[in-house]
């Protein structure tokens, strides 16, 4: 499918017409930090914090910063589950699209993500993307004190999702990604049941599949400062598992001509 080039800009100047999703679980210390340096590089935007009742009173910090917020920016969901990042996306997803965003950010809470460079996801939008995600691994990505261990994997499973679903994205995994409304309305949401990496190599997979296109945009991920990161094997397991699976369907799908 041809990038599309708008007859207007999907998102403002500012990051108006655009919603933030930003998951969180035990962040009450970064959540201020990056929400407020999101407002300050987009002052446009709206963010909703989608807390899966973090024990250390995350949410209520959330509900702290809407409460101060007079521009009715910031909102807050509370889940009363964990069960991973996919589905706090998910539900915040569908908080966005029933309130008419016209494109929906993921990022995450723990300043991994600088809101600095949101503006060049933004732009990827506008200039007639489907999604567009924030790389690592394209020309100008960077990479800021990520142990080596962690490097390893994350390249290593990009590359192999890579040649398992014959995709051209470099970095499939990536969570800092800006997705236009009709491609989270067309991709299936309700049948997702990924999380973690799997989640976002999931919805990369199934918007190439769905012929939307996809736009990579460098961007500098720095490693957290505060807290403990939430990847776990049993994501990884789950990654290794799905890809496979998902890359034999699509070449059985190739071969009977779908």
């Amino acid at each position: 499918m041809a990038s599309r080039q708008p007859e207007s800009r999907i998102v403002g100047a500012n990051g108006e017409g655009a919603l933030v999703v930003i998951p969180t679980f035990n962040e009450r210390e970064n959540l201020p930090h990056i929400v407020g340096r999101l407002l300050t590089a987009q002052q446009g935007i709206h963010v909703l914090v989608v807390d899966d009742s973090s024990p250390d009173g995350t949410g209520e910090v959330a509900d702290r910063l809407a409460a101060d917020d007079a521009a009715a920016r910031i909102h807050v969901m509370h889940r009363t589950v964990k069960d991973g990042l996919g589905k706090a996306y998910l539900a915040g997803f569908a908080w966005g699209l029933e309130r008419d965003y016209a494109v929906i950010v993921e990022m995450d809470a723990d300043g991994s993500h600088a809101p600095e460079q949101l503006f060049r996801l933004l732009e990827g939008i506008n200039e007639g993307a489907d999604l567009v995600i924030g790389s690592r691994y394209v020309p100008g990505g960077e990479l800021v004190n990520w142990p080596k261990r962690r490097e390893l994997l994350s390249k290593g499973a990009n590359t192999y999702a890579r040649l398992a679903l014959g995709a051209k994205v470099k970095d499939i995994t990536a969570g800092y990604r800006a997705f236009r409304r009709e491609v989270l309305e067309k991709i299936g949401l309700d049948q997702v049941e990924s999380a973690g990496y799997c989640f976002q190599i999931d919805l990369a997979w199934r918007s190439l599949q769905n012929g939307f296109t996809i736009r990579e945009v460098p961007i500098t991920f720095t490693e957290r400062e505060i807290g403990e990161s939430k990847m776990d094997g049993g994501v990884i397991a789950e990654s290794f598992l799905n890809v496979a699976r998902w890359g034999i369907r699509g070449r059985l799908d190739r071969l009977r001509g779908r």
